[in-house]
């Protein structure tokens, strides 16, 4: 009896966790399915802003230039990242934070807008959205960090349902039973075999949409986050200057001879640092982490930071970030990645009609819902 009364609480717990917050894990589980496709989608579909027309002979490219100029369109209180190209016939791409944000896609060898999206335009970007802030911001990622610890009460208590008296039917799935039994075998059976690869997707999802995570971590380990070093406060406006980029970026090259190029960063307003990013042969982030701090306001050098020298939460994004999108193992762990968005998902969408099946039968024998 004791035993019966224990089920009935991991059961009830298991249902209704599943039927407030699962469902918020079931939109990510389909949004980030969706993103493994759609970004080469998207580049297939639209060339015109990933694929740069040929560079004529002789042609120079000032980085100074492109940012004086998108400076007076959008207000010198907006931040630009530049993210120069990586490979042969990649254009240039500027992600801007002001009055308008959004994407705009430059021809790398003349600086020459060739398109321009806004963050909520295009498939991708909404999805983009819905996956890592439910477009709501920080509110969004509080919810989805709250969605994995959701889930993760939700692999227990599934795994304590889910385990056999008799181990040789653990496993087994009745595909010809009828829908509502072949979904309770597959959600019963892959969450037993696939949950705890689900978590990893989940839990490096968490990591990175929500911030808090990794100051944790580096409290916990007995750290201090590193914080972009400040700068003198900028002159009065008849003697202030601006840095030279492309300066500011030979100085960086220095300090990372050996590193890629990964994003220039040029703040909002003159009160904060910039920031130039590298990515050394032994980081496994894709857009690298050893930075560069430069003053905008005259060019100098304020600190830099190799990837490996960070505090432990901030180190932690070198291999939670490429293993949640799929870089960190090639084809094969972008293809598991699909899959354990598509179970994710699945998860949320059978777990809601065994819920609402059961419920139907319950009302036609006139047991009430509990």
């Amino acid at each position: 009896m004791a035993l019966l009364k224990a089920r009935r609480l991991w059961l009830l717990a298991h249902r209704w966790v599943g039927l407030s917050l699962g469902l918020l894990l079931l939109l990510a589980g389909l949004t980030g399915a969706a993103l493994t496709v759609t970004r080469p989608l998207d580049e297939a579909l639209h060339p015109e802003l990933f694929q740069a027309p040929a560079a004529p002979p002789g042609a120079v490219f000032r980085l100074d230039a492109v940012r004086e100029r998108l400076s007076a369109e959008f207000g010198s209180r907006t931040g630009f990242t530049f993210r120069p190209p990586r490979e042969p016939g990649e254009t240039l791409h500027v992600y801007v934070r002001g009055p308008w944000s959004g994407t705009l896609h430059l021809d790398p060898a003349s600086g020459t807008e060739l398109g321009r999206r806004g963050e909520h335009e295009g498939l991708f970007n909404v999805l983009f959205e819905l996956h890592a802030t439910l477009l709501m911001e920080e509110t969004g990622r509080a919810l989805l960090a709250l969605a994995v610890l959701s889930y993760v009460l939700l692999l227990v208590t599934g795994a304590v349902l889910w385990w056999p008296s008799k181990w040789r039917h653990a496993f087994s799935i009745k595909l010809v039973a009828g829908l509502t039994r072949s979904l309770f075998d597959l959600h019963r059976v892959g969450g037993a075999v696939l949950g705890l690869g689900v978590l990893v997707s989940v839990l490096t999802g968490a990591y990175m949409a929500w911030r808090p995570i990794s100051v944790w971590v580096t409290g916990v380990a007995g750290a201090v986050p590193l914080k972009p070093p400040p700068v003198r406060p900028p002159l009065p406006a008849a003697k202030a200057t601006t840095a030279s980029l492309e300066r500011v970026v030979e100085q960086a090259r220095t300090i990372f001879p050996a590193g890629q190029l990964g994003y220039v960063q040029w703040p909002a307003g003159a009160g904060a640092a910039g920031r130039i990013r590298f990515r050394l042969p032994d980081d496994p982030h894709p857009n690298g982490l050893s930075s560069v701090w430069f003053d905008p306001n005259d060019g100098r050098i304020l600190a830099a930071h190799r990837w490996s020298e960070l505090d432990p939460g901030a180190r932690g994004y070198a291999w939670i970030y490429p293993l949640h999108i799929g870089r960190l193992g090639g084809t094969g762990q972008l293809v598991l990645n699909f899959v354990f968005g598509a179970v994710l998902a699945g998860f949320g969408v059978s777990g809601v009609w065994l819920w609402w099946r059961r419920r139907r039968a319950r009302r036609a024998s006139g047991d009430p819902e509990r």
